[in-house]
C-alpha cells in the first residue's frame, strides 16, 4: 500500500510577515502624526478665533436690537485675559457690573496664544464700540477700522504667519476673520 503523505499547511502568519506589516504600520503612523498635530494646532487658533468674532458680532448685533453702544472689552488688562460683551445701559461707555447688561463672557485663552489689537483695540484700556446703527465707533464716535490678530507663542518663526488669524472691523461694521498668509487683503491697518 502506497502511503499517502499529505502536506497540511497551517493557516496565519509567518514571523517575517508579521514583522514586515508592523514595520509598514509603524512607517505610516509616523507620517500621519505631524499632520494630526498640525490639524489639532490649526484648530485650536481657528476655534479660538471664531469665538471672538463670534463677541464681536454679538456686541454688533446688539448695539442694532436695543439702540444702545454695545462692547467687547478685555476682562483685565489685556485681550489674553478674555474678553466680555456688554450692553452700555448708563451711557459711560465702561463697563459697570450690574447695571449694565452683560451679554456674555469669555475665560482667558490657553497661554500659548496672544491676541493684540490695533486703533481702540489696543492701549491701556481696549475696547471694541459699536453705534445702534452698527457702525464700530471710538469714544467720540467717530467710525474707526480696527483688527485683532491672534497668534500661536508656541511655534518657530518660520510657521508664525501660518499660526495667525486676524480678526477686522471696518469702519462700516463689517467683521471678518481672515488668515494673514493666505489673504492679501487681510491686513492690521486701521484704514480699511
Amino acid at each position: 500500500m502506497l502511503a499517502m503523505i499529505m502536506k497540511i499547511r497551517n493557516g496565519g502568519f509567518t514571523l517575517i510577515e508579521l514583522i514586515v506589516t508592523i514595520a509598514i504600520a509603524a512607517i505610516l503612523a509616523g507620517l500621519a502624526v505631524p499632520s494630526f498635530v498640525q490639524y489639532q494646532r490649526n484648530s485650536e487658533l481657528t476655534s479660538l478665533a471664531n469665538s471672538l468674532l463670534a463677541a464681536v458680532n454679538t456686541a454688533k448685533g446688539e448695539a442694532m436690537k436695543t439702540g444702545r453702544n454695545a462692547f467687547v472689552i478685555p476682562q483685565g488688562s489685556g485681550w489674553n485675559s478674555g474678553w466680555i460683551v456688554y450692553v452700555d445701559m448708563n451711557r459711560d461707555g465702561s463697563y459697570t457690573q450690574g447695571t449694565d447688561t452683560a451679554i456674555q463672557a469669555q475665560d482667558a485663552p490657553k497661554s500659548y496664544f496672544n491676541i493684540t489689537g490695533n486703533n481702540t483695540a489696543a492701549g491701556s484700556a481696549p475696547y471694541i464700540k459699536f453705534d445702534n446703527s452698527g457702525f464700530s465707533v471710538d469714544n467720540s464716535a467717530a467710525p474707526v477700522a480696527l483688527s485683532l490678530t491672534i497668534a500661536r507663542t508656541d511655534t518657530s518663526s518660520s510657521s508664525a504667519l501660518e499660526e495667525t488669524r486676524r480678526i477686522v472691523v471696518a469702519r462700516t461694521g463689517r467683521v471678518r476673520t481672515c488668515k494673514p498668509s493666505t489673504d492679501s487683503s487681510c491686513t492690521s491697518s486701521a484704514t480699511q
